[in-house]
């Protein structure tokens, strides 16, 4: 039986403001968090070990890279996974609905995982093309689908969020736990598996949750007409074909090589953003209004960009260092190395409730957006700047550091995420122009992109500099980058409304 017109409104409306049944959220909230539970365990599961996968030799199952190749790799990667975000925040908005948008993303990422266990390089290879599209898919339409969940007037949807990130983070604590310990015991492949079970279990209670979402529209908010959708089609068929086709040769003459692929990808993440913004700016859909709000969004996105450029290396040269110099036992108990990604995601867990009652606590007098932001990102800074105290001082290479100092770059990380991830994404879903909505999260990430981008190629420095250096000058530009956010506080204030 088709849908009424008033079940679709009722769809796209949000919950009204007496749905209190998730700790005081929309029920709603438990569904979408229970799904980025499952995909951060197994994203986040499979990015713990993935470096030390490429690194490791070929002999013990690896594919035997050097550190800073490993490290610019698997940063390549991820600047993948969030390009392909402005695809999927253009499907969910003109093709697919955002709910049938996460749900083939899910699939794709599913399917990504279980392709990774297949202990071939080609397979590995198979697996994070689809992990790629699939999250590309996902991320930043469940994102759009928890601002779906609240008026823009709703105190609750800072508090919110920072409940939902708490979700992901107890993805992105269990997961590591999961395939370290396989990765480490049973071998790298073994870890993959486990990362391609959580994401089938992510699936399911979504499909099962799915009545108590908003926006849970069976058609796309702003879908293409008839002949439209059938030219977007062709040419997304034709495109694919075409970039297949041209790589393939360009790998066959030797000219398409590993570097090359990551340099590639490094360009696009900074040429697509700017091109984003300025379709945006100039698009004839975007209000005046909204386009004033866009104007403070620039100066987020670069805070998140200089915050990310840090977060992300947690999973790359933090890796690579917790294995190589890190102690890996505590009180007789030997742990994998890539457990110190659990700290993250522990300290995450737990500082996400605080600041989310903290936040709900303090209604209107808590701190504005842009503030929350800077905070966050001279955290970043800082978790780099203790690294340059126990990487000092050595003769050569074969000191270890004890446990303490990379925990406490975490939790120092962690709590500048809690304030950039969820601030940002909140912001985001406050400042998108209604035409751009999915698409705005995507710009979001489009940020992670860049990050990603910057750091597949400072990373290559990681064992050419000194690692003091290394830590110290990244930490130190990160902090900058907060002390700058905090000083235009007054223009962002002004010009970030509706956004306190």
């Amino acid at each position: 039986m088709s849908p009424t017109a008033s079940d679709t409104d009722t769809e796209a409306e949000p919950p009204p403001g007496d749905d209190t049944a998730f700790f005081g959220q929309p029920r709603g909230l438990l569904t979408l968090s229970g799904l980025e539970v499952w995909e951060r365990f197994s994203f986040l599961g499979m990015q713990a070990i993935l470096v030390l996968y490429f690194a490791d030799t070929v002999a013990h199952g690896g594919m035997g890279m050097d550190p800073g190749t490993a490290a610019s790799v698997s940063a390549a990667y991820g600047t993948l996974v969030y390009l392909v975000s402005v695809a999927g925040g253009w499907l969910a908005d003109r093709i697919l609905g955002s709910y049938r948008a996460v749900l083939w993303g899910g699939i794709l990422i599913a399917c990504g995982h279980y392709s990774m266990a297949v202990p071939t390089p080609t397979m590995t290879w198979v697996g994070l093309g689809l992990i790629s599209a699939g999250t590309g898919l996902l991320k930043p339409n469940v994102a759009s689908m928890v601002g779906k969940l609240y008026r823009t007037d709703d105190e609750r949807r800072d508090a919110g969020f920072a409940l939902y990130y708490m979700g992901i983070n107890i993805g992105a604590f269990a997961g590591p736990l999961i395939t370290g310990w396989l990765g480490d015991h049973k071998g790298w492949h073994w870890g993959f598996s486990a990362a391609a079970i959580g994401m089938t279990f992510g699936l399911i209670q979504y499909v099962a949750g799915r009545r108590h979402l908003a926006g849970r529209k069976r058609t796309a908010e702003y879908a293409l007409p008839p002949e439209g959708l059938r030219r977007a089609v062709r040419l997304m068929i034709i495109g694919a074909l075409v970039v297949a086709a041209l790589a393939v040769l360009l790998a066959l003459v030797g000219w398409l090589t590993m570097d090359r692929f990551v340099d590639c990808l490094t360009v696009i993440s900074v040429i697509a953003p700017i091109v984003y913004f300025a379709v945006m700016f100039r698009s004839p859909r975007v209000t005046a209004e909204e386009r004033g709000r866009l104007r403070p969004y620039l100066v987020l996105f670069v805070a998140s960009v200089a915050f990310n450029f840090i977060l992300f290396q947690a999973y790359s040269t933090m890796m690579l260092l917790a294995s190589t110099n890190a102690e890996t036992t505590i009180l007789g108990f030997h742990f994998p190395a890539s457990w110190y990604a659990s700290a993250l995601g522990a300290f995450e867990v737990a500082l996400a409730p605080v600041v989310a009652g903290l936040w709900a606590r303090m209604g209107p007098r808590q701190p504005h957006a842009s503030n929350k932001i800077a905070i966050g990102v001279i955290l970043g800074g800082l978790s780099f700047l203790l690294m340059v105290l126990p990487t000092s001082g050595h003769g050569d290479d074969t000191y270890k550091m004890a446990v303490w100092w990379i925990v406490g770059s975490y939790l120092l990380l962690g709590l500048g995420d809690i304030l950039v991830e969820t601030s940002g994404m909140s912001a985001t879903t406050k400042l998108a122009p209604k035409a751009f909505a999915s698409q705005t999260m995507s710009l979001w990430f489009l940020s992670l992109a860049l990050a990603n981008g910057i750091q597949a190629q400072t990373v290559k420095l990681y064992g050419e500099v000194s690692n003091p250096a290394y830590f110290g000058v990244n930490g130190a530009i990160a902090i900058a980058v907060g002390v700058a956010v905090i000083a235009l506080a007054p223009w962002l204030r002004r010009t970030m409304h509706p956004v306190h």
